[in-house]
């Protein structure tokens, strides 16, 4: 069999409708095309709604960055990937049994639980993680609909987007998120949250700060609330050369800071540099956070512990150091380092990453936060999906995969168990409604989340508006 009858009639399904998910099906269908052959592809999500964190790990304020799902709806939109969602593989259908369907399977499940900070009494009520709230306010179906605003002090750990989205979430006041999308449960929950003071503590200091300059310069625009910096965190600044625009930028601003008057707002925003956590206190819920103070070691960014202790009350904590990758059931997974075991995007048949002499499987890829770990943005997925994509390519002309074993649309499947899946039509009914909350809205909104996930699957099945 020559390469390009391989590529005549292939059939891929990807697990993932984020946007690491939706590239690879573009660019698996150009890459086909491109070399006369022809692909179907399948794109599973276990959410009724596609886009993954574009459309819940983004805050509801950031409309410019949400603007990538315009994109991404153009790719969808085409035609030549068919949308799936609602379906939970390992739950709704086995990963086995997707592999007996097609010639190839993509895993790009991404991350979407917190890291852990291993520190003492981290667990204690009143302790969250930012994934975790970010579902929230995003209006995620799987996560409670209230969330417990009612402490005064809370304290975000983290110096990454996350860690600001976060913090700028918490302090914000609820009347200027009327405008966006925000789900109507969540502004009524930060309508009547009882918060004052927003702390946020990374462990390296303000040049070592992982914010762009857009992010951190809306900060400091933020309606009635004070930005309070600390001048004893900038001085190990005297005479750094800023290694580049962005950073000078960013310091820039966070020095204006320090001379900026406090405005008596009713709420503030602390940042705080060179705090290494330690420990979370309290008996039976959060009363505070114990920090190592650090300073940099003259290596980099690297920074060492000087045996200084201090305490702040809080009475929540937010931890903010990173996410986890989302495993598929059946397939590997490394635990430490939360991600698919991979060599450059084909799968390899071992539970450590760092098993070298562990076979590839073939047939299964890898593409996004769970082939790489949760680093990098738009443009890292990109080129991780082109990699992955192009070994995908060279297997099947190389007639390295498997054959499929099993023949059918895999939608009979689905409603012979009587599974609930939601379609491309389902999102635009579903799109359209949220839309038409929206204008309906007092506020003008463009449009109002729909939350509860049964919700979700009513409208998009009927494909019905219902206002």
């Amino acid at each position: 069999m020559t390469s390009s009858s391989n590529l005549q009639n292939l059939r891929v399904a990807i697990v993932g409708a984020g946007p690491a998910g939706i590239y690879a099906g573009n660019i698996l269908t150009g890459a086909v095309q491109a070399a006369g052959g022809a692909v179907a592809i399948d794109l599973f999500e276990s959410l009724p709604a596609p886009y993954g964190l574009i459309r819940y790990g983004v805050a509801p304020d950031h409309p410019r960055i949400k603007g990538i799902v315009n994109s991404l709806h153009e790719m969808l939109h085409a035609g030549t990937t068919r949308f799936i969602g609602n379906v939970e593989v390992g739950r709704d259908i086995a990963l086995d049994e997707l592999r007996e369907r097609y010639d190839a399977v993509i895993l790009a499940t991404g991350a979407i639980r917190d890291a852990a900070l291993d520190v003492p009494g981290i667990d204690l009520p009143g302790s969250f993680g930012a994934a975790d709230f970010v579902a929230w306010f995003d209006g995620h179906p799987d996560v409670p609909t209230e969330w417990p605003l009612d402490q005064r002090e809370v304290a975000v750990i983290g110096n990454g987007n996350v860690a600001l989205d976060v913090a700028r979430m918490l302090a914000k006041h609820a009347v200027d998120l009327r405008s966006t999308e925000i789900a109507d449960n969540v502004l009524a929950g930060l309508e009547a949250s009882a918060v004052t003071d927003v702390h946020v503590f990374g462990r390296r200091g303000p040049a070592d700060i992982k914010f762009t300059p857009i992010e951190l310069r809306e900060l400091g625009e933020v309606p009635n609330v004070d930005i309070v910096v600390h001048d004893e965190d900038f001085a190990h600044l005297e005479g750094l050369v800023p290694a580049n625009n962005q950073l000078k930028v960013m310091l820039r601003i966070l020095d204006s800071w320090r001379t900026r008057k406090a405005s008596g707002a009713s709420r503030r925003l602390h940042l705080h540099f060179y705090h290494s956590p330690v420990e979370v206190l309290g008996e039976d819920r959060v009363e505070g956070l114990r920090f190592e103070r650090t300073e940099p070691t003259g290596e980099g960014n690297g920074v060492r512990g000087t045996g200084e202790y201090r305490e702040i009350a809080v009475q929540q904590v937010y931890r903010a150091v990173g996410y986890y990758g989302t495993p598929v059931v059946d397939a590997p997974f490394d635990e430490r380092a939360g991600v698919v075991p991979n060599v450059e995007g084909r799968v390899r048949d071992a539970v450590v990453t760092g098993d070298a002499g562990a076979p590839v499987i073939p047939g299964l890829y890898a593409t996004g936060w769970i082939k790489r770990g949760p680093v990098g943005l738009i443009g890292h997925t990109k080129s991780d999906a082109m990699e992955t994509i192009a070994h995908l390519v060279a297997d099947v002309e190389d007639g390295a995969v498997p054959a499929r074993t099993v023949d059918g649309d895999v939608l009979e499947l689905l409603d012979e168990r009587e599974v609930e899946y939601t379609t491309w039509d389902g999102w635009l009914a579903l799109d359209a409604h949220e839309r038409g909350l929206g204008a309906a809205h007092q506020h003008t909104r463009e449009r109002v989340k729909v939350v509860p996930r049964d919700e979700q699957v009513r409208i998009s099945r009927s494909g019905a508006l219902v206002l």
